[in-house]
């Protein structure tokens, strides 16, 4: 049981670092530093899968191993519907941007830039919003508002 409770932490170190990876490799690519933007945009990438490989056996131990349902939220109040509009939000983009991720790093890395350009415009700033609220929702969930 204990192996359980390592997995939130993981996870949100996980989404951080990625997130910290898609903004340099933003700041990068700005500035026209394709080597680097090309080299955060992988990073970010392999974090993001460790992090899915990662959310996945975490969520399968639980309901699998250990016969636990999904992690209860303990808030009251407003809190509650800002949660759980978050976590949806969230949940709902995370499915749909990951298919596009893949396409735009396999078009970045096939140097088909203008492409590759036209399709991260618009992942860039869903697959930002989809990171930063997952460590929204670890640090509601486990950090404020933790099962008792």
């Amino acid at each position: 049981m204990e192996l359980l409770n390592i997995f939130p932490h993981l996870n949100a170190a996980l989404n951080t670092l990625s997130c910290i990876f898609i903004v340099i490799g933003f700041y990068f690519i700005r500035r026209r530093n394709i080597a680097n933007h090309r080299l955060c945009m992988i990073s970010a990438s392999a974090v993001s899968a460790l992090f899915l490989v990662s959310y996945l056996t975490h969520h399968s131990l639980r309901t699998y191993y250990f016969g636990l349902g999904p992690t209860r939220f303990t808030g009251e109040g407003l809190i509650r519907p800002i949660y759980f509009t978050i976590l949806t939000s969230h949940t709902i983009l995370a499915a749909v941007v990951a298919p596009f991720v893949l396409r735009t790093l396999y078009l970045g890395i096939k140097g088909v830039y203008d492409k590759h350009k036209r399709l991260a415009r618009l992942v860039f700033p869903v697959w930002l919003y989809v990171s930063v609220t997952g460590v929204a929702v670890y640090l509601i969930l486990y950090q404020l508002y933790p099962a008792k």
